[in-house]
C-alpha cells in the first residue's frame, strides 16, 4: 500500500498499538504529540490520513480540525477523530469541525484498521 497516516496523539501506549497495527497492514506510521505545532506537523509531512486525538497538550484536537479544514491542501485530508468522551455534544462538534470519521477511546485495533481503510478508499 505504502500510504502515510500521521497519529497525533500523547498517549505512548495508544500510539504503539496504533503505530504496530497500521505499519503491520502496510502503512508507513508517523507521530506527533504536542497539539501545539500540530497543524504544522501535518503540512510538513502531508500523510494521506490523520489520526487526531482530541485532548492533547497544548491545543484541542478540535482546534487543530478546524484549522486543518480551513487549511489550503488539507481541506480535505481524511480525519479520524479519537476521543475517551463520546457524549452527543463530542460527536456532534467532531462533525461540525469537519471530521470524516468519530471514535471513542476503547477501541479495537479491528475498528480502527476498517476505520483508516475506510477513509483511505480501500
Amino acid at each position: 500500500m505504502g500510504k502515510t497516516v500521521l497519529v497525533i496523539e500523547d498517549e505512548p501506549n495508544i500510539i504503539e498499538a496504533i503505530g504496530f497495527i497500521l505499519s503491520r497492514d502496510g502503512w508507513r506510521v508517523a507521530t506527533h504529540s504536542n497539539g501545539v505545532d500540530a497543524v504544522e506537523a501535518v503540512r510538513a509531512r502531508a500523510p494521506d490520513l490523520v489520526i487526531l486525538d482530541v485532548m492533547l497538550p497544548g491545543r484541542s484536537g478540535y482546534d487543530i480540525l478546524r484549522d486543518l479544514r480551513a487549511g489550503e491542501g488539507t481541506s480535505d485530508l481524511p480525519v479520524l477523530l479519537l476521543t475517551a468522551r463520546g457524549q452527543t455534544k463530542d460527536r456532534e462538534m467532531a462533525e461540525s469541525y469537519g471530521t470524516s470519521r468519530f471514535m471513542t477511546k476503547p477501541f479495537s485495533n479491528a475498528e480502527v484498521l476498517e476505520a483508516v481503510r475506510d477513509l483511505a478508499g480501500g
